[in-house]
């Protein structure tokens, strides 16, 4: 069985103003924890990262004692942490956290690196090689936007409901080298592909290829970064489930000879836009017909193109369980909508900080 593993950005935030607040280093230098726990791009987040698992019960407890290590450091410097996206109220101007290279990015990248104090979640999924590595890459992309539509966790920016279910999927996008890409074919196109990007200036370099997903560069996985931070660990994890059960349909399909389909960027694009709109509300792109219809459609589409993989690790029941879940109870950018629907976005953050510590 392939093994998993996850690294979700997280904010911190005052526990009285819920504003966003520097105070990652001073986080860090309370963590005595085992949980990897590790500097962002901004002051105002943390990142941390799991274990590689087999079993969704061992990332699941990994993922749990993450969080609470987390919330505790976070704790002892004075911050509340919350799983988000974005950061629903207004605050200061983001601090770079004081690396050169993240000095170098925003020196270099202007605004779009000032915007990107955003929060996702990312999927590691071990491969055997670079080119079944660039196979699954090449086949999983139209089914990516269907992973941003059920982790879509992020309707509120800087005290405004951004009219998505998903902005930060959209303020990533902003990225020269992030979102979908065309199909690779091989290993050796892709290593050229991404030496092109850096050298054309559009990454500083390898670790700033932002596509939707990518080949890790010190890890032996494929990296899916579609997905926002989840506050409820469940979504998390059957996001999780999800993505490696795709990458070892699509792995499989490669290996039997079939070839990928034939998508255009363009209507990739088009999809992601609208998953990141509508989250599980409204319609999504269905890769079978490659028209909109009801998104449980789409996901129950998804689930039977990848019944075969999540059979055979023993996640078929987790995984319909949660969606169904989901459809009934809703996204984390439905339940943020819930708690704000009077305007008090004060109590869409302290709700979030709740629901992200474990222990609460």
């Amino acid at each position: 069985m392939r093994t998993l593993g996850i690294e979700e950005e997280m904010l911190l935030v005052d526990p009285g103003t819920g504003e966003t607040v520097s105070v990652s280093q001073r986080a860090l230098r309370h963590h005595d924890g085992e949980a990897a726990l590790e500097h962002e791009l901004f002051l105002e987040q943390v990142e941390t990262m799991t274990s590689p698992h087999e079993r969704l019960d061992d990332l699941a407890a990994d993922l749990e004692q993450a969080r609470r290590e987390t919330v505790a450091a976070a704790r002892a410097a004075g911050a509340s942490l919350i799983a988000t996206g974005t950061a629903p109220l207004p605050g200061t101007a983001p601090e770079v956290t004081p690396k050169p290279r993240y000095e170098q990015m925003l020196a270099e990248f202007g605004a779009i690196g000032r915007s990107a104090a955003v929060c996702g979640m990312h999927v590691h999924v071990d491969v055997e090689d670079d080119e079944e590595a660039v196979a699954v890459i090449d086949r999983v992309r139209p089914w990516l936007p269907s992973l941003i539509a059920l982790s879509a966790n992020s309707p509120y920016e800087d005290g405004e409901d951004t009219g998505h279910a998903s902005w930060r999927s959209r303020r990533w996008s902003s990225w020269p080298t992030a979102g979908p890409v065309e199909p690779f074919g091989d290993a050796k196109t892709y290593r050229e592909a991404v030496a092109a990007l850096v050298a054309s200036g559009a990454a500083l370099d390898e670790g700033m290829i932002y596509f939707d997903v990518r080949r890790a560069r010190s890890l032996p996985t494929v990296e899916i970064r579609v997905a926002d931070v989840c506050t409820d660990l469940r979504d998390g994890v059957l996001v999780a489930a999800l993505t490696r059960a795709l990458v070892e349909t699509e792995a499989r399909a490669w290996a039997d000879g079939r070839a990928a389909e034939p998508w255009r960027v363009e209507l990739l694009r088009a999809a992601r836009w609208h998953a990141a709109r509508h989250g599980l509300a409204d319609t999504l792109l269905d890769p079978r017909s490659r028209r909109l219809c009801p998104a449980a459609d789409v996901l129950d589409g998804f689930v039977a193109h990848v019944r075969e993989a999540l059979d055979d690790a023993g996640d078929l029941d987790l995984v319909r369980d949660g969606v169904a879940r989901v459809l009934r109870d809703g996204t984390g950018a439905d339940h943020q909508r819930r708690i704000g629907r009077h305007g008090d976005l004060g109590a869409v953050v302290a709700d979030l900080a709740l629901r992200t510590d474990p222990d609460a």
